[in-house]
């Protein structure tokens, strides 16, 4: 069974930056699969995923899977694999653009989960701390993401909330 590290926190807390910070902790010499969830359509997005090559080194290899979370893991996941998914806040959105059955699709991600053997380091925004969103969809992402987020919490070994830069282990 593999070993999960859920890493939570708002937009700009550094959660990325932790969490890249623990998968090179758990690689040690080996490399590290990098799965992207975002898909550029906009310059903005294209500076945040710029700016997260830019940390990342040579010892990263790249996996994209904005909606098939759950194909990525299982062919990439071995006994010695490190994997880092960034970011699940970003998977729900594209499952919602897409009008994809998200139960189903949380479902399949943690049976991969539950299935994999390497260590995986999982990323997500903690969107539940701020005002009650104004229309339905956003309302929807805040509830599908903050379920998500549970379960994935649940299924974790541990699990880090990442404010202002800095991680705090909240589990176990």
């Amino acid at each position: 069974m593999a070993t999960l590290h859920f890493v939570i926190g708002g937009a700009r807390s550094g959660k990325s930056a932790f969490a890249e910070g623990l998968a090179l902790e758990k690689a040690g010499a080996n490399p590290i699969t990098y799965v992207a969830t975002a898909e550029i359509f906009d310059d903005e997005m294209a500076e945040r995923v710029a700016l997260h090559q830019q940390r990342r080194g040579p010892n990263w290899h790249l996996v994209e899977a904005p909606v098939n979370l759950a194909g990525a893991i299982a062919s990439a996941d071995t006994p010695n694999s490190v994997l880092l998914i960034d970011c699940l806040s970003v998977w729900v959105t594209n499952l919602l653009v897409k009008d994809m059955d998200i139960d189903a699709a949380s479902a399949n991600l943690l049976a991969a989960l539950q299935q994999a053997s390497g260590t995986i380091v999982l990323v997500a925004s903690e969107t539940g701390l701020g005002i009650v969103p104004e229309n339905a969809l956003s309302r929807q992402f805040r509830d599908e993401s903050g379920r998500l987020n549970q379960m994935v919490a649940r299924a974790s070994d541990d699990v880090f909330f990442v404010t202002a830069g800095i991680a705090q282990k909240i589990k176990p």
